[in-house]
């Protein structure tokens, strides 16, 4: 996992990004916006936000945490992507995009339980 400890300003940088994106999309479904859609995307952009700053700060505790991180991450961006392509247009990014980046998400989360049974770094 050393080689991906690199990529931690990339994932700070989504952090932020995935956070001013879920507020934006809960401005825009609030002011008129599909609200099922841009309020379900905004959701999951404002709740893996700070689990990716977590996951960043505490990649010397967590194993695991910069690759989940990073499917946390593409998982996110895929299913809130899918849900704001489909508000602005009839059709999502590409067939089962948004159910793909929820499965990514699931998968994220399971790479953090995976965390659990490897030694961190410390020890």
């Amino acid at each position: 996992m050393r080689a991906l400890d690199s990529l931690r300003p990339l994932i700070l940088m989504l952090s932020g990004f995935l956070g001013a994106s879920g507020v934006v999309l809960a401005a825009a479904a609030s002011h008129g916006g599909d609200a099922h859609l841009l309020g379900n995307a905004s959701t999951m952009c404002l709740a893996h936000a700070p689990v990716l700053l977590a996951l960043c700060l505490g990649h010397g505790m967590v194993r695991t945490a910069t690759l989940a991180a990073l499917v946390l991450s593409l998982g996110t961006v895929l299913f809130a992507a899918d849900l704001v392509v489909r508000h602005l247009g009839s059709a999502g990014l590409f067939p089962m995009a948004a159910p793909s980046g929820g499965l990514l998400m699931i998968l994220g989360w399971l790479i953090v339980a995976a965390g659990a049974f490897f030694r961190t770094k410390s020890e």
